[in-house]
């Protein structure tokens, strides 16, 4: 799917729903910057508007840099909120915590932000995550996977950085190690175990074989099956009994 498409498909979306006016949480990422372009050209870009919410500490400041930077190109107005003193209200919680469950609050803060505005501004939430995250689960529940609309939902992560070169995103922004900067040092590769170049192979031979358990199956690629498996809710309406 080339982007003209992917546009196109975006401007019928809003057009059969009746909305004009999106925003995206821009974090200084391909998927966020290459969301925000299809966006702009679907949309418009009076029509297209941007959250950057670092965390002191956790994210890096290029990453506020690179979101303003492409936001710039792209005519978009941003609204930047540091979450570093919201996040503090829930150190002292009366139950002992994961790590997990910490560093899931910074998402969900994040999308409680997106629809405040959305809200505000009778706009559409504009999701960032790409097919390969998905499928993962490489994401929080009700956090970075809630949205209106997944964007790149069905797009592979591998050609998301075509659909960068394509709608001329930053070489700074497409040259990044993909990281959640849910904490520091963070990046996806390591977290998943391996480049979303090797990912993709996999991912697609799994699709391919409707995701079910076969001996010619590598270790690595069970062990990827088994999380495909293991993270479908996240992806999934919330059942009803």
């Amino acid at each position: 799917m080339k982007a003209k498409r992917l546009i196109s498909h975006l401007k019928k979306f809003f057009n059969q729903r009746g909305f004009s006016k999106s925003v995206v949480g821009l974090s200084g990422g391909v998927d966020s910057a290459v969301t925000l372009a299809i966006a702009t050209k679907a949309l418009g870009s009076e029509n297209v508007f941007a959250l950057i919410l670092p965390e002191a500490g956790v994210s890096s400041p290029l990453s506020a840099q690179l979101a303003e930077q492409v936001a710039a190109k792209f005519g978009i107005t941003t609204y930047t909120r540091d979450l570093t003193d919201s996040l503090r209200t829930f150190i002292g919680l009366p139950w002992r915590f994961s790590a997990e469950a910490n560093q899931n609050i910074r998402p969900r803060l994040r999308m409680t932000l997106l629809y405040h505005f959305a809200l505000t501004k009778k706009a559409l939430v504009l999701g960032t995550s790409n097919k390969s995250e998905m499928l993962l689960g490489y994401g929080t529940k009700f956090g970075d996977f809630a949205a209106d609309v997944e964007v790149l939902g069905n797009i592979w992560k591998t050609d998301v950085y075509k659909f960068a070169k394509e709608l001329k995103i930053p070489s700074e922004i497409i040259d990044r190690p993909p990281t959640a900067e849910l904490t520091p040092g963070q990046t996806d590769a390591k977290e998943l175990g391996a480049g979303y170049a090797q990912l993709d192979i996999i991912l697609k031979k799994l699709e391919k074989n409707n995701f079910e358990l076969s001996k010619d199956l590598t270790d690595f690629e069970q062990e990827i099956l088994t999380r495909v498996l293991a993270n479908k809710h996240k992806t999934e309406l919330v059942p009803v009994l």
